[in-house]
């Protein structure tokens, strides 16, 4: 079947903002990214101002720390990815095709997540199983 050239336009659009976010994410040094998941579903109605609202409102954090907010919809296939700064915001919506996200329990609250962690959740794989390997400091140079 033929797609519109706006379609097929779209499709590479979409492709080259989920690389440049999922490689943004691997680039980032474990200390110097702060992510927050939101426990809660939130309505995926609202946009970029509407969720500096929700991480102020429920939250209770900064939206413009430079951390990046995770959220998720009711049917557990999306998930929205928002982070802001003093130079701009930046939102990232993923939809799974044929599985679900692997979601913290509901509660109310917020909960951090290593950059590790967040990689394995926007991939689709299950954070949980994404365990920190312990810090040793080394017993001899060379």
């Amino acid at each position: 079947m033929l797609q519109s050239i706006k379609e097929v336009s779209n499709r590479i659009w979409h492709v080259q903002l989920y690389e440049s976010c999922r490689l943004a994410v691997h680039r980032l040094p474990a200390t110097d990214l702060k992510i927050y998941v939101a426990t809660r579903p939130i309505d995926f109605r609202c946009g970029h101002d509407g969720l500096a609202a929700k991480v102020q409102e429920m939250l209770r954090l900064d939206p413009f720390s430079g951390a990046a907010f995770v959220f998720r919809s009711n049917e557990r296939i999306g998930s929205r990815f928002w982070s802001g700064d003093r130079t701009g915001l930046v939102l990232v919506h993923k939809r799974l095709e044929g599985c679900k996200f692997v979601w913290p329990t509901m509660a109310d609250g917020v909960m951090r997540m290593s950059p590790a962690m967040f990689a394995a959740l926007f991939e689709g794989l299950d954070w949980r199983l994404v365990r920190p390997e312990e810090a040793r400091c080394p017993q001899a140079a060379g």
